[in-house]
């Protein structure tokens, strides 16, 4: 099956809690927060005839995720360690990604350099 449902929900559910103070609307009916989104959302699926099945296995990745990188660290037990961590192979490569050719993309990690506003108005 294709998991890009699951993808959404994750990311919206680990929003969601990381901005438990954001006032949200559903159409215009009702307001709540944004750790509600996902289940509105998922009500809302529901309600169309979809199967839940693919957007809980979304909401609970994304509960585990956050879990995992938002609370564990926290506690007494976690004593500040992060248990998910970026492999050093993916390190490794966009370490040497970054060394060649930087010229091809304008530079891997360089800032782009923009106008302000203002001055563009005066030309």
């Amino acid at each position: 099956p294709f998991l890009g449902s699951a993808l959404a929900f994750m990311m919206v559910y680990v929003w969601g809690r990381r901005n438990e103070h954001v006032r949200m609307s559903f159409l215009g009916l009702f307001q709540f927060r944004a750790p509600y989104l996902p289940w509105v959302l998922l009500g809302f699926s529901v309600m169309l005839g979809n199967s839940p099945s693919v957007d809980l296995m979304g909401i609970g990745v994304g509960h585990i995720y956050f879990f995992l990188e938002d609370v564990f660290p926290h506690t007494p037990a976690g004593r500040g360690r992060r248990v998910l961590q970026t492999p050093q192979a993916l390190h490794a490569l966009l370490r040497l990604v970054s060394s060649q050719d930087t010229d091809r993309f304008g530079g891997v990690g360089e800032r782009l350099e923009i106008e302000p506003l203002e001055e563009r108005r005066d030309e």
